[in-house]
């Protein structure tokens, strides 16, 4: 009995084996070596043991302390707009024809659906101040000649945008698909004890989909800390840094100033600051689960 449950479990651990050694080697070992090049400083002759001097230095570079501003305002504004326009949309379509919510659907998935770098090059040909379709609204609206992309007043909201319209139809597609896993009886019941619609949104919906929201709110905030190539085609960072993200100040700095040991700190940042951000909301979730267990 012991041989054949031992077979067992070695072959399931054989079956896992293969997955592992690819997440070891691909994921595991980069974020150790990350912190092992954080702690030293290279260069031409040498490479020398350093400790926590990159991330002091780091912490005393404006240009970073702007790029973690960045990050985080446009993390907490893509996550926040994303999340509400998503389940508003999908809130009022989930209950309609068929046709009509496949059609809603497609046009909310289809900047998902293209690929980043095409969609950013036709934002940048649309913002262009010269020849785009905006500023000539905004200069035949009486609003002048606006760069949107070169003040730093408006460059952010407009990383913002740009980016919301980007993830909002996967934020639709997966609230609808959790819409849809609601037993029909429970809104059945709500409307004949007077519920309005708002009030079935606000009691009924909200705190059934949440583990939705939890999952998205995760996959949003990861997406966030590794954008990259919006700000890179749209703005390159500038003007004067007002849209320097972390992932991209990572890149010049591995790339372009050839400063591979503060790279590597900016990522081991990163990734503290995702754990960080994302841990308590993974223990929210797991709290979900033991509920809906004891109610079965």
């Amino acid at each position: 009995m012991r041989n054949s449950t031992l077979k067992k479990s070695l072959s399931g651990y054989l079956f896992v084996l293969p997955q592992f050694l690819v997440f070891a080697v691909f994921t595991i070992y980069p974020i150790f070596e990350g912190f092992r090049i954080s702690l030293y400083q290279t260069d031409a002759v040498r490479n020398s043991f350093v400790g926590l001097k990159n991330y002091v230095d780091l912490f005393a570079d404006p240009v970073f302390l702007r790029s973690v501003w960045n990050t985080l305002f446009l993390t907490a504004v893509v996550t926040v707009v994303s999340l509400f326009i998503g389940l508003t949309v999908s809130i009022g379509v989930f209950d309609k024809s068929g046709a009509y919510i496949s059609f809603i659907r497609t046009c909310y998935y289809l900047p998902v659906v293209v690929s980043t770098v095409v969609m950013a090059m036709i934002w940048s040909f649309l913002l262009n101040p010269a020849s785009g379709l905006i500023p000539y609204l905004m200069r035949n609206m009486g609003m002048g000649n606006v760069n949107l992309l070169g003040d730093k007043r408006y460059v952010l909201w407009i990383i913002a945008i740009v980016t919301i319209v980007a993830s909002l139809g996967t934020c639709m597609i997966m609230y609808i698909a959790a819409l849809a896993g609601i037993s029909r009886e429970m809104f059945e019941a709500a409307e004949i004890d007077g519920a309005t619609k708002f009030q079935r949104a606000i009691y009924l919906i909200i705190p059934l989909v949440k583990p939705t929201t939890l999952y998205l709110t995760v996959t949003q905030v990861i997406n966030m800390l590794k954008l990259f190539v919006i700000v890179q085609l749209l703005t390159d960072g500038g003007p004067n840094n007002a849209s320097m993200t972390m992932m991209y100040y990572l890149y010049r700095n591995a790339f372009k100033y050839d400063k591979v040991n503060t790279a590597a700190a900016i990522g081991v940042l990163m990734f503290l600051f995702a754990l960080i951000i994302t841990l308590p909301q993974f223990r929210t979730l797991a709290g979900i689960e033991p509920k809906k267990k004891a109610k079965n």
